[in-house]
């Protein structure tokens, strides 16, 4: 396929579903700059991004923060060109706003993509602003606003300088910004408080100065976490938190299988128990409303309920039997497709399996909501703030303008929240009792049973290997489309359309392989599936890695050196860290009584290499040591680049060994952390990052730690053990210390 097919996929789909919806848009809307949603009710904003008043100054970050510190590091952004120390800076998240439209969300991330000329970059840029998709995901958070953040805090200062220029009679060549104060030649200090409102009233110029990397103070350097104070004194308000007066606590209890009816109910018992509000009919489940969230749930448990099927395969395996017949049909995606595919009886084939995994974020599902009859204000940690006020909005029968929602900090994401059920739901318990504020908190199984999960997959591979190198490399790909639930759950569009998600990690990775055809196949059905962190370079970077691995051992050859052969012709950066990765662990001097195994991948724009090292323990597998190399062509925050490829890496590993959702009667069957479980503290290995920034485009970070981590420990087995695992989770073949 062409590079700009490859660069294009997510914007034709996404303009695609824009064109299906009837939204056109002309040059003007195109090119039209942002503008200012912000209405401080103390000091002044000086753009969307900075107020001023008399306690400091405030960053607006338009992203969530999920843990991810993408707050702090977007903050400092501001701070370093408005010439502020960070503890100077207090954060908030933006308000639901077109001008806060993610402008990274459709730009090329591909390791080969072309750049976009840039007329094409003013659309992909600006197309995001106008559908509202002011969305944290897809880890291009610093990717969209890295300049905008720059550029937000370098107007500030100038048009201060202008308004400190004017005040005090003087030149602007006579002014410097520093420590939050305008500085003149003769010592006069005037603190950006003192010239807020003058500076609003001035026109900011277009392109202000930005200070070179060499005038960094803050940017480059591990700056403290200003989400951390909060979260370690239990102050940081989550969307369990909020509290209105007069406020009632609800729960909910959905139909057990996914999109399937509830038949009847009778809540007499419920309604029965002193302190229950009220019991609401959901449609698929009720809602209870009671003095307090524990009643409630005691409350919800009392109902009695008749439930309908489930719209999809009673069980695991008959689930799988699905994603096994959807081969037999056309690919829903053809994503790669070069050279001669003529397969042989030499050919080295596997098949591989990889489970539905559930989010299990450590906050379950909550929201706040407060419906008055002409208003709908709601409180919750949601990553598309401006579809959740569309939504709720026609939900209650308001204008969007009518509806205010809220961003809390959340307990944990990695997707989960890119769905915005659980808020709806409250917006809906609210409406059901106006003028009564409602706290909504799912209980954990509740949460763990109707998560979006990420798809079952199966990925046959075929390879054939010549003179030492992969000659030819066949995968078709089966699982549930990720693209086709989003459209469904946010736009009530459902029809089949071209899913990238399917082969992404297995696509469009950094191998020269002359002969290659990657195929997607989606079932018609599957459970509720969605976006789970790194999305499908998590399942499949396993499929492929393993795979790889399997080749070069066909071939007699050393993994690393294998790999290396086919990545350092195509691709630097990936080479670059798949060596460095190797002289880190000291590749090739494994120690006497270890296993260690290799893995890169690609995904949201930056490359990853890890190595693993295990060690038998008494009959069980023992995780030692993990090396971990990325290239994030540029890094502003060192300490939170490498919290967020270590965390990666074990949301990875805890998947790999222990996670699986399955299914009896169309029913999850786990519930919590008990059967749903994690790394512990004690099984947690040692860890050693080097990153790199080779320049160029801003890569990643929140996401591309986990796709390698399930292939380099399977393959730190295989080499300790001589046993190649095929499916996941690992613990189904291994034991491993607990």
């Amino acid at each position: 396929m062409s590079k700009l097919g490859t660069f294009t996929r997510r914007a034709f789909i996404v303009g695609s579903v824009a064109v299906a919806g009837g939204v056109a848009f002309g040059a003007y809307k195109v090119t039209q700059a942002p503008g200012n949603p912000l209405e401080p009710a103390e000091g002044a904003a000086l753009n969307r991004f900075v107020v001023i008043d008399q306690s400091g100054v405030t960053v607006i970050v338009p992203r969530a923060e999920m843990g991810q510190g993408v707050q702090t590091t977007l903050a400092a952004l501001v701070a370093e060109e408005l010439a502020v120390p960070m503890s100077m800076l207090k954060v908030e998240h933006g308000p639901p706003s077109k001008d806060y439209g993610n402008p990274a969300f459709l730009l090329p991330r591909n390791f080969d993509s072309t750049p976009p000329n840039a007329v094409a970059k003013t659309v992909m840029e600006a197309v995001p602003r106008i559908f509202g998709m002011q969305i944290t995901g897809g880890s291009t958070s610093m990717v969209g606003a890295a300049e905008e953040m720059r550029v937000a805090g370098a107007s500030a200062r100038e048009v201060l300088i202008s308004a400190a220029a004017e005040r005090l009679g003087v030149g602007r060549d006579q002014l410097r910004a520093e420590n939050g104060a305008i500085v003149a030649t003769d010592g006069t200090t005037l603190p950006y408080a003192d010239l807020a409102e003058a500076a609003a009233h001035i026109d900011p110029p277009q392109n202000p100065p930005l200070k070179s990397p060499d005038e960094w103070t803050l940017l480059g350097t591990s700056q403290p976490r200003l989400d951390q104070p909060g979260k370690a004194t239990g102050t940081a308000m989550f969307g369990i938190d909020k509290r209105v007066e007069g406020m009632k606590f609800a729960t909910v209890r959905m139909s057990p299988r996914l999109g399937g009816e509830m038949l009847s109910y009778d809540a007499d018992a419920a309604e029965g128990m002193p302190g229950v509000e009220k019991v609401i009919d959901l449609g698929n489940g009720i809602a209870v409303v009671a003095t307090n969230t524990w009643l409630a749930m005691q409350a919800a448990d009392a109902v009695e309920i008749e439930w309908g099927d489930a719209p999809y395969d009673a069980t695991t395996e008959e689930i799988f039997a699905d994603l096994e017949a959807a081969f037999d049909g056309d690919p829903n995606d053809v994503p790669e497709e070069a050279g001669e595919i003529a397969e042989a009886d030499t050919d080295l084939t596997a098949e591989y399996r990889a489970p539905f995994l559930a989010h299990a974020a450590m906050e379950p599902m909550t929201a706040a909501a407060h419906f008055t009859g002409d208003h709908l204000t709601i409180w919750a940690g949601v990553q598309a703030p401006v579809i959740t006020q569309k939504n709720a909005a026609d939900l209650v029968g308001l204008s969007p303008e009518d509806v205010t929602v809220e961003t809390t900090i959340m307990g944990g994401s990695f997707g989960r929240r890119g769905f915005n059920d659980f808020a709806l739901q409250a917006a809906r318990i609210a409406a059901a009792v106006p003028g009564t504020p409602i706290s909504l908190a799912w209980s954990r199984e509740e949460d763990m049973r109707h998560d979006h999960y990420r798809p079952g997959a199966i990925a046959r591979m075929r390879g054939a290997v010549k003179d030492g190198r992969i000659d030819m490399l066949k995968a078709d790909l089966s699982s549930g489309s990720v693209m086709r639930a989003t459209m469904k759950a946010f736009m009530g569009i459902d029809r089949a359309m071209p899913d990238p998600m399917v082969t992404e990690g297995v696509a469009l990775q950094p191998y020269l392989i002359p002969n290659k055809r990657i195929a997607g196949y989606v079932p018609e059905r599957t459970p509720q599936v969605g976006f789970w962190r790194s999305v499908g370079a998590s399942q499949n970077a396993f499929f492929m890695e393993s795979f790889v691995d399997e080749m070069a051992h066909s071939a007699g050859a050393d993994p690393f050196e294998f790999r290396l052969a086919h990545i350092e012709p195509l691709h630097a950066p990936s080479a670059n860290v798949l060596k460095t990765v190797a002289e880190m662990s000291n590749w090739g001097r494994t120690p006497a009584g270890k296993g260690r195994g290799i893995a890169i991948s690609y995904s949201f724009g930056t490359p990853v290499a890890q190595v693993i090292e295990v060690s038998d323990e008494d009959g069980a597998i023992r995780i030692d040591r993990v090396w971990i190399a990325a290239d994030l062509g540029q890094i502003f925050d060192p300490g939170n680049v490498e919290a967020q490829l270590v965390g990666g890496c074990i949301y990875g590993l805890s998947a790999a060994i222990q996670g699986a959702i399955t299914f009896e009667d169309g029913q999850v069957v786990e519930g919590n952390f008990y059967d749903y479980d994690a790394l512990r503290m004690n099984t947690t290995p040692v860890f050693e990052v080097s990153l790199h920034a080779s320049g160029g485009h801003i890569g990643g970070v929140g996401e591309p730690g986990v796709p390698p981590a399930a292939p380099a420990l399977a393959n730190a087995i295989f080499d300790l053990t001589g046993k190649r695992i095929r499916s996941l989770p690992l613990r189904n073949e291994v034991d491993f210390l607990t």
